[in-house]
């Protein structure tokens, strides 16, 4: 296993003195009232162990926030998981599913760490390419690609790094295949409260077959503007559940236990800072978009997500690696390669932005960026 991308471009970015458009993370604070919730559950002395499967009141307001935003009931105490982050959720949910010579499919571009953990728990990663401009998935492809070894299908929407959001369709068609191939899922759904232009927002949970057989991860880092405390959850049904806190309980055991508390006060008492978070980072979108109007680069369509994906053709012939390290050296703006995240790429030249910063960060990169 090699450095991943998001270490190696958040490096160069610091030794470059470059503005940091690579690695997802927001430049601007947290609710100033969840950060005093934290501290307060500090001071009060809840600093040890949590319980391992995540404190009852935080694991009773995620099934309330599954019933407001999906209208379905999870058992807070049988269903729900809290977890050091949706990446520990999603490893750990690959663990408790994988088993030697399993094949799992994964959609390319991927998130990064999904491959690596089907291969350490003896898997084999199938890839299906989805490609610009709108990176939709062909499901007769994916049907295609099911053998007797095919053993779980991990899907994520809204979808890192395209932007691309499942349709009512796309989800009907993962049930359908989910439940004709005896097949297990997970479902990454991390960005699931940034979906754009008023389409609606869906979820493995609203389609109640598929998930009798999945696993739904989430993440509050990203939910809160707080990926550092790395504080995410996963909904299954019972069974899956007891299998998935198996591998838990010797991973992480539990989780950051201030942090816990307090994201459940502003779950219970700020519901507007969930919905209103599609709004907010819409906002975000079409104002760089704005910014880079003028600019050589032609900017692909996002549907959701806090990332834009953009074809920087008109500009250079460098592979996107190549013009990404030369973006942040010569142009002090730090940008994620897209051929990373496939096993195969396709030949396009486009690069992946964050516009999870506050605006003057985003008019500083567009500035740099429009002169080039």
């Amino acid at each position: 296993m090699g450095t991943t991308i998001f270490s190696q471009m958040s490096q160069l970015a610091t030794e470059q003195q470059a503005i940091n458009l690579s690695q997802g993370f927001p430049d601007f604070p947290a609710s100033p009232k969840l950060v005093s919730a934290l501290a307060q559950y500090s001071a009060q002395g809840l600093n040890q162990y949590a319980p391992m499967p995540g404190i009852a009141p935080l694991r009773e307001q995620i099934a309330a926030l599954i019933q407001r935003c999906y209208r379905r009931s999870v058992c807070a105490q049988q269903e729900v998981t809290v977890t050091s982050g949706a990446t520990e959720a999603l490893f750990v949910a690959i663990s408790a599913i994988v088993s030697p010579g399993d094949e799992v499919i994964i959609f390319d571009p991927a998130y990064d760490s999904y491959a690596p953990a089907i291969a350490l728990n003896g898997g084999k990663a199938v890839h299906i390419a989805l490609t610009a401009p709108d990176y939709r998935v062909n499901w007769l492809q994916v049907a295609d690609a099911v053998t007797a070894r095919t053993k779980l299908i991990i899907v994520n929407s809204p979808h890192n790094p395209s932007g691309m959001v499942f349709s009512q369709q796309d989800w009907l068609a993962l049930q359908q295949l989910v439940l004709a191939h005896n097949l297990f899922c997970i479902s990454d759904e991390v960005y699931e409260h940034m979906v754009f232009d008023g389409a609606a927002q869906l979820s493995a949970n609203g389609f109640s077959e598929l998930a009798a057989r999945s696993f739904i991860v989430s993440s509050f880092g990203k939910t809160f503007h707080v990926t550092g405390w790395k504080l995410g959850y996963c909904v299954a049904p019972p069974a899956l559940t007891v299998e998935f806190r198996k591998i838990h309980q010797y991973v992480t055991f539990a989780s950051f236990t201030p942090a816990q508390y307090a994201i459940a006060d502003m779950l219970a008492q700020q519901r507007q800072q969930v919905s209103g978070l599609a709004a907010f980072y819409q906002q975000k979108r079409d104002s760089f978009a704005m910014l880079l109007a003028n600019s050589r680069f032609n900017l692909l369509p996002c549907q959701g997500t806090y990332f834009q994906l953009a074809d920087y053709s008109a500009i250079s012939e460098l592979d996107d690696v190549s013009f990404c390290r030369w973006l942040a050296t010569e142009h002090k703006v730090a940008a994620i390669p897209l051929s990373v995240f496939y096993q195969t790429p396709p030949q396009s030249r486009i690069i992946r932005f964050c516009f999870a910063k506050q605006h003057d960060t985003l008019q500083a990169a567009a500035e740099a960026l429009c002169q080039i």
